[in-house]
């Protein structure tokens, strides 16, 4: 199994949710950060006073996924979140030892 760590634009969850949807992907959980690539940020102006904005707002969507559509599920964030502007984010695999469900203390087969 394995665990796919995508930090993505606000505005991209819900296309990113969609796209992992129609892969019967259902479980998911969705974490506000905050952060900064290539961009390093911003200047912005707050009750006419100039400051630097260096840590942009993002979402983090993690989603484990059986490894035989890994790839897929990659490809679907990737497509669902690109805008082709720097800032559309990253996609992290990590691979999955082991998987327990709380309320039964069963292990899922990795």
């Amino acid at each position: 199994m394995k665990l796919l760590k995508a930090i993505i634009r606000p505005s991209k969850v819900d296309d990113v949710k969609d796209a992992l949807a129609k892969l019967n992907i259902s479980g998911m959980t969705v974490t506000e950060v905050r952060g900064h690539g290539k961009q390093k940020g911003h200047t912005a102006i707050y009750r006419g006073k100039e400051y630097n904005v260096s840590l942009l707002p993002k979402m983090q969507v993690e989603v484990v996924v059986t490894n035989n559509i890994a790839d897929e599920a990659i490809r679907a964030i990737v497509e669902a979140a690109r805008t082709g502007e720097i800032g559309d984010g990253r996609v992290f695999v990590l691979p999955v030892e082991r998987a327990y469900r709380i309320r039964t203390g069963e292990e899922d087969v990795c």
